[in-house]
């Protein structure tokens, strides 16, 4: 597998049929190599717009969903995408409410945000457990970039109840 930076070309017959086929070379990457790989994967939603037209992405219904039905599909995809352009962003801004300025970009509502993340955490946790793995590090990691941080006592608690 191709580890390196990539952009996923997402195109306008996949939105409108929800086809995930862009995303068929990492829904066969190993689980250790999505664990391990970063953040480096950018998706390119090609769909025509109106020059006029002032949404963005998230505000486009078709878009959202099939954001929404890659998340269900592929629901390590947070892990993989880029931090620092803003993808991991803009993909949590397609499952969750928020509001968006040009001065402050996207703000979550910070109960919502936390409820996904908590969600995220219990979720990858128990998935890259199932495959004697762990992605501690790098949801550490997507978490930071979205701006939450996480209390060294949530594994405990975690680890606690895994022992019962």
């Amino acid at each position: 597998m191709n580890l390196r930076p990539s952009t996923v070309v997402i195109p306008q017959q996949c939105i409108k049929e929800l086809s995930l086929t862009p995303l068929d070379s990492w829904a066969n990457t190993s689980v250790e190599d999505i664990i391990n790989t970063g953040s480096i994967v950018n998706l390119e939603f090609n769909k025509t717009r109106s020059e006029s037209d002032p949404r963005e992405l998230s505000e486009y219904p078709d878009i959202r969903l099939w954001s929404l039905h890659a998340d269900a599909a592929y629901p390590w995809l947070p892990l993989i995408l880029e931090h620092s352009t803003g993808q991991l962003v803009r993909h949590v801004a397609m499952l969750l409410p928020h509001q968006f300025s040009q001065q402050d970009g996207i703000r979550f509502g910070s109960e919502s945000l936390e409820l996904w993340m908590t969600h995220r955490l219990l979720l990858l946790d128990r998935w890259s457990m199932n495959y004697g793995l762990s992605a501690r590090s790098a949801m550490i990691k997507m978490a930071r970039a979205l701006g939450y941080e996480i209390d060294s006592s949530f594994w405990v608690r975690i680890d606690n109840q895994s022992k019962k």
